[in-house]
Parts: structure tokens; C-alpha cells; sequence
């Protein structure tokens, strides 16, 4: 059966092959902004396993061509638990799939503070035993910039540096929005091993990853997170 995975996100929808030993295959980005043509180069297929946290008529408009292109389409959910993962969530629907599913692409029996960079930013830790601790939101630092700007439109929506003192807007905006991020990360790091005991493996993903990577303390890179874990939903639920 040929098989591909959609994430579709706030900014931008990735697809990739399912190949046959279960692994992805290449994967493929495309912004969704104004218009369709990100719906112009989609492949074909027999199933299409769907994550999506976009807006309605994205997910809408994704679903509407992949119909012709695919026999069977198949939405993805968070669910309670599945395989090694227990989520902390009492209802489900709560949990955004696509921390659901990257908490389940990483669960191999080590506890981890897993977080993810994108429009917003999102940590979960998960321990040793596969149980969702919880986790915690917060706007991504793009996402501060452009928040700031918005109400204060002489404040620069991009550019400048991260200093510990900044002598100029430019950089005292980077440094205070990539500050914020790390300050979170770092204090979560923190909680996390006073809830845990141990100290959790810090892992990482998502678009804005590289710009905080060069202050982070020790940490693990995670390609595609979201697309790993939905090839093990579909092991665990399909296969």
C-alpha cells in the first residue's frame, strides 16, 4: 500500500512517503499563505494519514485535494495513550496532535523534555515510564516579535542580535524574545528534574529551533517530529 503523512501546521504543510520499512521517506515543506498553490504539487497515493493544527479552512482545503488523490484518508487524533505514551490531559481533544504525536515518535523509555519551536512554543515532559507529565505554551519568539510590532508598529518585527545587555532596539527586542524562550526552556529544565529526580534529555524541533540552538544548554535534535510520530501511529494503529 503506498502510504504518505501530512502534517499540517500554523505556517506550513510537510508530507513524506511511508516507506516500507516503516521509515520516511523524503520529506517535502511548503508554506500555506494566500491562495492554492501550496495544493498544486501534492502526491498520489492509497492512504494519507492527516495531522493538522491549522486553521479549519486549511485543513479543509488540504482534505478537499487530497480526496481525488488518494483512496483513503485518515485523520489523526490525540488519543489517551497509545504504545508506550500515556498523556496527562484527562480529555484528549485538549492535546494539540502535534505535541501528541512527537511526545509518541520520542517515547523510548527515557525521560525527556521535549520542545518544540514553531508559531508557538510547546514543552512536554515525558518520563521514564512513557507518562505525559504535562507541559506548557508560549508565543515562540517570531511570534513576540511580530505580536509587538503589531501593537507598537515603530518596533522592528525582525533583526538584531541576542546580548546580555542590548545598546540598540534591534538587539534589545532579539535578545528579550530569544531570552524569554530560553528562560522558559532553562526553568522548565529545572522543574522537570525537581518533578522527576533524574535529569531529562532535552530534545528539540521545529522552524525556530536554530535560532535558539547556540545558547541551549545540552541537547538532542529531532527531524520532523511530527511526521516520526505519525509513521509510529500508523505502525501501532495501521500496520
Amino acid at each position: 500500500m503506498s502510504t504518505w503523512l501530512f502534517d499540517l501546521g500554523n505556517t506550513r504543510l510537510k508530507w513524506a512517503p511511508l516507506q516500507a520499512d516503516g521509515q520516511l521517506g523524503p520529506v517535502t515543506a511548503s508554506p500555506h499563505g494566500d491562495g492554492d498553490a501550496w495544493l498544486q504539487t501534492l502526491p498520489q497515493g492509497q492512504l494519507a494519514c492527516i495531522a493538522s493544527v491549522a486553521a479549519p479552512e486549511r485543513r479543509l482545503a488540504l482534505l478537499d485535494a487530497l480526496l481525488p488523490r488518494f483512496e483513503c484518508l485518515v485523520q489523526v487524533s490525540s488519543e489517551a495513550a497509545l504504545g508506550p505514551l500515556r498523556i496527562a490531559y484527562a480529555d484528549p481533544a485538549r492535546l494539540g496532535v502535534d505535541r501528541f504525536l512527537a511526545m509518541l515518535g520520542q517515547c523510548d523509555g527515557r525521560p525527556m523534555l521535549l520542545v518544540g519551536v514553531g508559531t508557538a512554543l510547546t514543552l512536554d515532559l515525558v518520563d521514564g515510564e512513557g507518562r505525559h507529565r504535562g507541559g506548557r505554551i508560549a508565543p515562540a519568539p517570531d511570534l513576540m516579535r511580530q505580536a509587538l510590532h503589531a501593537r507598537a508598529t515603530q518596533l522592528p518585527p525582525s533583526g538584531g542580535r541576542f546580548v546580555p545587555f542590548a545598546d540598540t532596539t534591534e538587539d534589545a527586542l532579539a535578545s528579550g524574545c530569544l531570552g524569554a524562550a530560553l528562560g522558559l526552556i532553562e526553568h522548565s529544565l529545572q522543574a522537570a528534574r525537581a518533578e522527576l529526580g533524574v535529569q531529562p534529555q532535552l530534545r528539540v524541533h521545529g522552524g525556530g529551533v536554530a535560532a535558539l540552538r547556540p545558547w541551549l544548554p545540552e541537547h538532542v535534535v529531532v527531524a520532523d517530529a511530527v511526521l516520526v510520530g505519525l509513521a509510529r501511529w500508523h505502525a501501532l494503529r495501521i500496520a
